[in-house]
C-alpha cells in the first residue's frame, strides 16, 4: 500500500464519519436552538428542559437516519475491502 491509497482510505473514513454524525448533530443543534429561544421568551430556566427534549429527539432521529447511516458505513466497508483485495 502506498501513501496515495492510505490517504484515500483515510479520506473516505473521515467522509463517512461526517456523513454518519452530521444529521444527528444538526438535529441536536436545531432542537437546542429552539429550546434556547423558548427559554429566553418565557424566562423559564429549568435545566432538565434543555436536556430531555434534546435526548428524545436525538434518539428519534437515530431511528429515522439509521438506514442512511448503515448504507454509508456499508459503502465504506465495501471500499476498504476492495482495497484489501486489490493488494493481495
Amino acid at each position: 500500500m502506498n501513501e496515495s491509497e492510505a490517504l484515500d482510505i483515510a479520506f473516505q473514513a473521515i467522509r463517512a464519519t461526517l456523513l454518519v454524525s452530521g444529521p444527528i448533530m444538526v438535529v441536536g443543534l436545531i432542537v437546542g436552538l429552539v429550546i434556547a429561544v423558548f427559554q429566553a421568551l418565557t424566562q423559564i430556566q429549568e435545566a432538565t428542559l434543555t436536556f430531555v427534549p434534546r435526548i428524545l429527539v436525538v434518539f428519534a432521529s437515530l431511528l429515522v437516519f439509521l438506514p442512511f447511516m448503515l448504507a454509508v458505513l456499508t459503502d465504506l466497508m465495501q471500499f476498504v475491502m476492495d482495497k484489501v483485495v486489490s493488494l493481495g
